[in-house]
């Protein structure tokens, strides 16, 4: 007899269902046809067969998609498939893309859908003949049919107009804040180094709007020698002066434009107007002129909006910090800008904001534009010419340069039985489930969750499609489609087996996100701790025997599930979840300002899986005591094991990773934590000063401003060394950009930095509701969420405090056997003015 098909479970031919499915409709599957995972995530890899075993599993189901992730060095791109005569095979009922996993009958001649159901014809032009399974002779010729992403060449059918010309508008703040600080100066050197490489070669179109209390348009007509300044002040009858050229090819207006570059920093260096800021008239005179082609629109901005439409007054409460009222800080009190993201989405325009807060700007408000344009969200709090240019100007030449898709749809469908529901991300749906992003990049990530739609899926798999139809930027109409199967089963501890931590927490800081806006910090901490608890209660319950679809109640004898270890790889769930919930997007307490949570919950709704685990659980490192090949290029082949050990394109060996503990700390060493975002340097009162002179040009610290050192990297062994660290850490796989982090110092002892920076170690108990768990507390806690113990406080043992039982030992490094006397380190301090010297961080 001939071997099953790759991925079919042995001694399984067509048409026989696995054991205890039986009844179910089987077909041949290749589940070895996979999206490539820098694409799609799922957070298991099996799918519950009724609605009884997901609920008892109490796994969450759904994935995030980052359609556009770049293709590293070892991946395979993505096929592209142009369509013959039959045009874009698609169901004729739910119109899903033909793909791998649909099932071929009557020779060839139809087709089921394997979303719906449904029977379809194949049309004469695309027939062939099928094998002995019951498969297409050609689909290793076709790539719709063999592989699970592809993309087809769109035709004329899926236009509604041509396709538009790859534009882009820049509306920049020009108060005295915005001159003064170098924001103005720092914004014309990124945008004038990125010409050379905006995408759309010789159609890209370019335009320019300033604003203080008027608005500033510019001729840049290529028949000029210098731009044209027109000025509005009457921000009620805003009126367009000169609808042509305002918005201007790139390639014949190129010398105006470096004009007005060259010259925009100088221009209101003078006299510029003092705190006062017509965002709202701006962004409508900027849409004026965008509105026929649509494009991305890059604004900047340094003092909160007080002036015309969408003028913002300060909400900044503290009595309201730290109590369920907070959230009305989360949510925007206007709906102005949410209507004008979803005007501007209409349009095909998605805005890109670059923040510059020096005080509040009630980011809740301004927030709405990016995410319901498709856009993100960028702040740069206390902004420094000297210290933050550099990785403003980074980040906005890769806003501007990378790979971008424009006037972009996106639809996920699933088989019947299962429902998509909650996307997260930016965007704005239209109907019920059509993402439209004006603009989508190589870093724009969304997610989705999976329900039951009914008690039983009647198929042995499930497939869940997400199919992205967008403008190149070479005016090419394109559809990227992706397909997965995922496999059914009725046993919950195949899926709970099966979880992806990492996906599975990425997804749940999604979900808190949204419940934090909704209900308040404390209701998604809750939730995430409760998530935490029923999947390790579930995991240790091993598994209900079901009839007719619901579990027969078997109670397990006292204890039993206590000691039973959790599986290898739900291991980390406890250690994660703890760090979620200290996370500064959710943790309590009064110290977290509106304003900087809003900007964590932006980036967590962006964030693919990899840089979420280190923005959740960020990485220590002792830099006192580096290995000697730490910091060199590793000479070994790099296996998946070694993604925590190696960073960066040249696989830049890394420190071993601390645990998150003050316990790890010392007065005599230097440590570095990332989290993806920030970089801190901690510097022990008792360092070697021959290390703080190859670090910071200095042998004591004593009498320095830490907000004015700089970490040198380079110059000798050990700085060099770390520069490879730092650098490695911000390289990507695939992608050819590197933005820059803020490196922050922190002295030991530093009352305002070194409480923020033990934020960070979420091993120790912080001083919040909520947050009085130390790693020890949290995992006793997980274990026996019934015990006696209150929240924060361990079990006393025979010898005091013991070790609790089933704990696995935190990554990396064991965890303390002692938690630290303090909460964590001295307690917060209380808020000061957000980013009042010192700075906070954030952005």
């Amino acid at each position: 007899a001939a071997p099953p098909p790759p991925g079919m479970a042995p001694g399984m031919g067509p048409g026989m269902a696995p054991p205890g499915q039986q009844g179910l409709y089987q077909e041949v599957i290749d589940f070895n046809i996979k999206i490539p995972e820098r694409l799609f995530r799922f957070t298991t890899t099996k799918i519950p067969q009724t609605n009884t075993i997901a609920s008892s599993c109490k796994v969450p189901l759904g994935g995030v998609i980052r359609p556009l992730a770049p293709v590293a060095d070892d991946d395979e791109d993505v096929d592209t498939v142009q369509p013959g005569s039959a045009g874009i095979i698609r169901c004729k009922r739910c119109r899903t893309y033909i793909n791998a996993f649909v099932h071929w009958v009557e020779h060839g001649r139809r087709w089921r859908c394997n979303i719906c159901a449904q029977m379809n014809d194949c049309p004469a032009a695309y027939f062939c003949h099928l094998d002995d399974e019951g498969l297409r002779r050609d689909r290793f010729e076709r790539p719709e049919l063999s592989k699970g992403v592809v993309e087809f060449i769109a035709p004329a059918e899926y236009m509604v107009r041509p396709p538009q010309e790859p534009t882009y508008f820049f509306v920049l703040d020009v108060s005295a804040t915005a001159v003064r600080s170098g924001m103005l100066q720092s914004a014309a050197n990124a945008i004038k180094a990125s010409l050379d490489d905006l995408p759309g070669r010789g159609r890209t179109k370019i335009g320019f709007i300033t604003y203080d209390n008027s608005v500033h348009y510019y001729n840049l007509g290529s028949d000029l020698s210098q731009p044209q300044m027109l000025v509005v002040s009457d921000l009620k009858e805003l009126f367009v002066p000169l609808p042509d050229n305002l918005l201007v090819n790139l390639q014949e207006s190129r010398s105006v434009v470096e004009v007005f570059l060259d010259n925009l920093p100088e221009m209101f260096a003078k006299n510029p107007v003092v705190m006062q800021s017509c965002l709202g008239p701006a962004l409508k005179a900027a849409f004026t002129v965008m509105k026929s082609v649509g494009g991305k629109m890059c604004v900047f901005q340094s003092v909160v909006p007080n002036l015309g439409d969408g003028a913002l007054k300060s909400r900044e409460n503290q009595s309201l910090m730290g109590t369920p009222q907070e959230v009305k800080l989360l949510r925007p009190e206007t709906p102005w800008y949410k209507d004008t993201a979803i005007e501007f989405s209409r349009q095909q325009i998605s805005v890109d904001m670059f923040l510059f807060p020096y005080q509040y700007m009630d980011l809740a408000a301004l927030g709405e534009l990016p995410k319901y344009t498709s856009g993100n969200l960028y702040s740069y709090v206390m902004f420094d010419y000297e210290k933050d240019g550099q990785r403003f100007e980074e980040q906005l030449n890769k806003t501007l340069t990378q790979n971008t898709a424009f006037e972009a749809v996106m639809r996920i469908r699933c088989t019947k039985g299962m429902r998509i529901t909650n996307f997260y991300g930016n965007f704005y749906i239209r109907g019920t489930d059509l993402m439209a992003l004006p603009n989508v990049n190589s870093d724009s990530v969304f997610g989705f969750d999976l329900i039951h739609d009914e008690q039983n899926v009647a198929s042995t798999y499930v497939t869940v499609q997400a199919a992205l139809l967008y403008t190149s930027s070479e005016g090419q109409r394109r559809i990227r489609v992706m397909t997965q199967a995922i496999p059914v089963t009725n046993v919950g501890s195949d899926i709970i087996k099966e979880l992806d931590v990492d996906t599975a927490c990425n997804l749940l800081c999604k979900q808190g996100v949204d419940v934090s806006v909704k209900s308040g910090i404390d209701n998604a901490r809750m939730r995430l701790q409760q998530t935490c608890i029923d999947i390790v209660r579930s995991a240790k319950g091993g598994d209900r025997r079901t009839v007719s679809g619901y579990s027969v109640p078997q109670g397990p004898a006292p204890g039993e599930n206590e000691d039973k270890p959790l599986p290898e790889n739900l291991q980390l769930l406890p250690l994660y979840t703890l760090a979620m919930m200290k996370n500064v997007a959710f943790r309590g307490g009064t110290d977290v300002h509106p304003d900087e949570r809003v900007q964590a919950h932006h980036l967590i709704n962006q964030m693919w899986t990899s840089t979420s685990k280190s923005f959740v659980y960020p990485r220590l490192f002792a830099v006192h005591e580096m290995d000697p090949d730490v910091g060199y290029p590793s000479e070994e082949k790099v296996d998946e094991d070694a993604e925590n050990k190696v960073a960066g394109r040249n696989n830049i060996l890394l420190p071993r990773a601390q645990a998150l503990t003050v316990d790890t700390l010392s007065s005599e060493g230097i440590f570095l934590l990332d989290n993806g975002i920030d970089m801190y340097v901690w510097v022990g009162r008792s360092a070697d000063p021959s290390m703080l002179h190859s670090l910071f040009g200095t042998s004591s610290l004593e009498n320095e401003d830490p907000t004015k050192l700089t970490l040198q990297t380079s110059g000798d062994d050990l700085s060099s060394r770390v520069g490879a660290i730092v650098q490695g850490l911000r390289e990507y796989p695939g992608d050819p950009y590197v933005v820059s982090s803020k490196v922050q110092v922190v002295k030991e002892g530093d009352p305002h930095m070194e409480a923020r920076f033990f934020w960070f170690l979420i091993e120790d108990r912080a001083s919040f509701q909520g947050g009085t768990f130390s790693y020890e507390d949290f995992m006793s806690f997980v274990n026996n969420p019934g015990g006696p113990a209150p929240p924060g406080v361990a079990p006393q043992g025979p010898g005091g405090m013991g070790a609790p039982r089933g704990m696995p030992p935190g990554p990396p490094g064991q965890p303390r056997g002692m938690p630290p006397p303090a909460m964590g380190g001295p307690p917060a301090p209380s808020q000061q003015g957000y980013g009042a010297p010192p700075p906070p961080g954030g952005g």
